[in-house]
């Protein structure tokens, strides 16, 4: 079991944040100057970087960055995909990955 965190937006991520994901942490942060904080969370081994409900950035089951739009309170799952900027792998719906749940 790996713990999240929070760290302010404008500040280096915090250490547990692989590096792979802080070029794109900084491109969503040049998006959203406005939100606060970022909150770092472990879904199924991978890091998930939420800023201030605005955009999560995370990795795919194949280590590739990926930035999408969290979800929104009465939805059933992502809205889409963001501007990604550099590095971020297409958005790609990834439901198959979720077949235990059935």
């Amino acid at each position: 079991m790996r713990l999240g965190t929070r760290w302010g937006a404008g500040t280096p991520p915090h250490p547990s944040v692989p590096s792979a994901l802080h070029e794109a942490i900084a491109t969503q942060e040049a998006r959203f100057p406005e939100a606060a904080s970022w909150t770092l969370t472990w879904l199924e081994g991978r890091p998930r970087c939420e800023l201030d409900g605005e955009v999560l950035v995370s990795l795919d089951p194949a280590g590739r960055v990926v930035v999408s739009a969290p979800p929104r309170a009465g939805e059933p799952g992502a809205t889409g995909p963001t501007a990604g900027g550099p590095g971020a792998a297409e958005w790609e719906d990834d439901d198959s990955d979720d077949d235990w749940l059935t």
